[in-house]
């Protein structure tokens, strides 16, 4: 191997390591809203829960809370499958930047429309994360307004 092959294959290796941080940040946006999910289906059961023994003033409240986590869920949900994406666009663009430098740099599109298209996943998952954080704390000042009303009665 001459000298010149090995910055080659250096500079290929290095161009790999970019998609790969990016599957980390990936990563641990998807932990982050796997953990935000269980807690939305946690509230949602314990509403539920109390949705069975409450009278018809409180059974109108927890209607209206199980909606507005039914939407946050939805949110989440949307999110997690733009990560998955992304993390899928990321391993692709890592594969495509190997693949292209083997058949000589033929596919030039290949690894920056598959990093275009990850890089548009975290995007649009953050939003939705972003929309969903803005949902749970309306929704959490809306609790604290009605339970601060009911013990000024």
């Amino acid at each position: 191997m001459y000298p010149n092959q090995a910055l080659d294959h250096y500079g290929i290796l290095t161009s790999m390591l970019a998609p790969a941080l990016l599957m980390a940040a990936t990563g641990s946006l998807l932990i982050s809203a796997n953990a935000r999910l269980a807690r939305v289906v946690d509230r949602l059961r314990s509403i539920i829960a109390q949705l069975e023994g409450g009278d018809e003033m409180t059974r109108g409240e927890l209607e209206e809370q199980i909606l507005r986590h039914r939407r946050r869920a939805r949110l989440i949900l949307r999110a997690c499958l733009m990560l998955y994406l992304a993390l899928g666009a990321f391993v692709g663009t890592s594969l495509a930047l190997a693949v292209d430098a083997v058949i000589g740099f033929r596919l030039p599109y290949l690894p920056t429309g598959l990093a275009v298209v990850g890089v548009l996943g975290l995007l649009v998952a953050s939003i939705n994360l972003g929309r969903e954080v803005s949902l749970s704390v309306r929704g959490f000042d809306h609790e604290l307004d009605i339970e601060l009303a009911r013990r000024r009665r």
